[in-house]
């Protein structure tokens, strides 16, 4: 069957149109890597890019990650099945004391539309939450969100606990949010940093692949 609709309807947000095409291409014997990655993926690139451009916004980034997510849960059984491996693992949160999650919710759904296995720890996370997560869960990659200047400390504080429990080493570790600079992150140790939910998938990439 023709497998562009599937990319379009990714794109576009429709979501009941995708996971249509999803199962009938699931039912007629379609390998689930192939729906991922020559179709569902390079969607959300394509999303990530014209969000980046300023053609799309965040309403179109919602709409498009709800309709990857749609196409996925079917896809997930088969892929593990098959041995797949994702792009990574990442375990996301909004740093202790903060309470705002649209921005983490956003990078999240963008880092599982862009191929990735997300742990999302949701806010108010402590530094010991975070360093449990990479201890019991193996994941490679932490984002850490700050929507509050009064809350950016709590990064530095998650780095330092990573360390000092010996974890440091085991993972790449991303910043962002509003007040958040790329000096501050140099500044506590972090990976990397991202502006927005667009360059933070591509900087999880480049984070992935330097492991």
């Amino acid at each position: 069957m023709d497998l562009q609709p599937l990319y379009t309807a990714v794109l576009e947000g429709d979501l009941n149109t995708a996971k249509t095409i999803t199962s009938q291409a699931l039912a007629e014997g379609t390998d689930p890597q192939v729906l991922l990655s020559q179709y569902m993926i390079p969607a959300m690139d394509e999303v990530g890019r014209l969000f980046s451009a300023g053609e799309f916004f965040v309403p179109e980034l919602l709409i498009a990650a709800r309709a990857m997510k749609g196409c996925l849960e079917p896809l997930r059984p088969l892929l593990a099945q098959s041995g797949a491996k994702p792009a990574g693992r990442v375990a996301i949160g909004t740093v202790q004391g903060d309470l705002h999650d649209i921005g983490k919710n956003l990078v999240a759904a963008m880092l599982e539309g862009g191929g990735f296995e997300v742990v999302d720890l949701g806010v108010d996370v402590s530094p010991e939450r975070f360093v449990a997560c990479v201890r019991e869960q193996g994941v490679g990659l932490i984002a850490l969100s700050s929507l509050l200047t009064t809350t950016m400390e709590q990064m530095r504080a998650t780095i330092a606990a990573l360390d000092a429990a010996g974890l440091r080493q085991q993972v790449k570790i991303m910043v962002g949010g509003a007040p958040v600079t790329a000096s501050f992150a140099q500044s506590i140790g972090a990976d990397g940093y991202s502006t927005d939910a667009s360059e933070a998938v591509r900087l999880a990439r480049r984070l992935a692949a330097a492991a």
